[in-house]
């Protein structure tokens, strides 16, 4: 377990692709009080990433930090940024993104939505591209709201399917999904200071084409 940051409140700590972010067996918090000694450590999810995704994550250890940091998410104070590469290139090449988006519980899926209805939920996202290589683009996402597969349907949807995608894209990419949490703002739960993490994409394809930008 790769941690960035561990106090008596919380642990930020680096979520590799594949695991779950929830308390399970196997899951983030089950791994995290492996890695504490302690199987009865109070860790609590407070945000989430797909199992496919990996990346920075932050946890609560306690009630209190559990219930405040679920607090900043709900308020918008929790600030997720994230790095992508998509097929295509965007246009325009720094924009905001707002679909009413469904969710398919059944099918585990996301979709675009027509207008309001069951199960429809506001999304929007700010992105930027950073450089584009032999066709892909790698993309800065920072999420204004958290819906389930957001930022893969939101792309998708406009004909920039996010490299290694299988849901959503083609599933002919030989790699798995291109998007990484990249950073995470917010501010402590126990003394209000202003906290921010990153990690840097991984070296592995398509991300090692952009590294140095």
């Amino acid at each position: 377990m790769e941690f960035l940051y561990l106090d008596k409140r919380v642990a930020v700590c680096v979520k590799p692709a594949g695991v779950l972010s929830t308390d399970e067996p196997g899951g983030m918090p089950d791994l995290i009080r492996q890695a504490l000694g302690d199987e009865h450590a109070c860790v609590r999810t407070v945000h989430r990433l797909d199992r496919v995704v990996g990346g920075v994550m932050v946890f609560a250890r306690s009630v209190y930090a559990a219930r405040e940091l679920s607090r900043q998410v709900r308020d918008g104070q929790f600030e997720k940024e994230y790095l992508a590469v998509v097929h295509g290139t965007p246009e325009p090449s720094k924009g905001r993104m707002e679909d009413l988006l469904r969710r398919d519980t059944l099918a585990r899926r996301t979709y675009i939505a027509d207008g309001p209805g069951k199960d429809v939920r506001p999304a929007a996202l700010e992105y930027e591209t950073l450089a584009i290589r032999q066709g892909l683009a790698l993309v800065r996402v920072k999420l204004l709201t958290g819906r389930t597969h957001q930022i893969r349907c939101q792309f998708a949807s406009r004909d920039l399917p996010l490299v290694g995608d299988k849901k959503y894209g083609d599933g002919a990419d030989p790699c798995g999904i291109a998007l990484w949490s990249h950073k995470v703002r917010f501010m402590h739960p126990e003394t209000g200071e202003k906290m921010e993490f990153m990690q840097p994409i991984p070296y592995v394809y398509p991300f090692f084409l952009f590294l140095g930008e």
